[in-house]
């Protein structure tokens, strides 16, 4: 399967379910090397690094790469890291945005390149995404004296 044009059937179809709150996207378990490979096949590493993985080189890389995983005060949720590869631009920090603009010329309002994701499957999807999440750690005791 291909995700263009499945993920709104897709919504469709999801939302057609009872609710069930132990229901848990995804249906199957990520594969995570499956997931480091789709990465490397999307090219995914021409703009972001990922916590404590190697990467091979990639030529025309951006000079300015966008660290995914890592400590985190707040939960990575695997709806919010299956939005970000979906949709790349409906959350782009402050921070990084102004990185972008000073260090590597790049306007504002520059749409996140996606250079194969209309090539990726579901499973390449599912993969990536548990990869994704397996490489973000919450920082214990965060706000608990709050």
């Amino acid at each position: 399967m291909r995700l263009k044009g499945l993920i709104i059937p897709f919504a469709v179809l999801l939302s057609a379910c009872a609710y069930n709150p132990s229901f848990r996207f995804p249906v199957q378990e990520g594969d995570l090397d499956a997931g480091r490979q789709a990465f490397i096949d999307h090219q995914c590493h021409q703009c972001h690094s990922v916590a404590g993985v190697k990467m091979p080189l990639l030529a025309g890389a951006s000079p300015i790469l966008l660290e995914l995983g890592g400590e985190t005060a707040g939960a990575k949720t695997y709806a919010e890291l299956m939005t970000s590869v979906i949709n790349p631009n409906h959350i782009i920090s402050e921070r990084y945005r102004e990185r972008l603009r000073l260090e590597a010329s790049v306007p504002l309002d520059s749409p996140m390149p996606m250079p194969q994701i209309d090539n990726m499957t579901v499973r390449q999807l599912i993969d990536l995404v548990a990869f994704l999440d397996s490489r973000y750690v919450q920082v214990e005791g965060y706000g608990s004296d709050y």
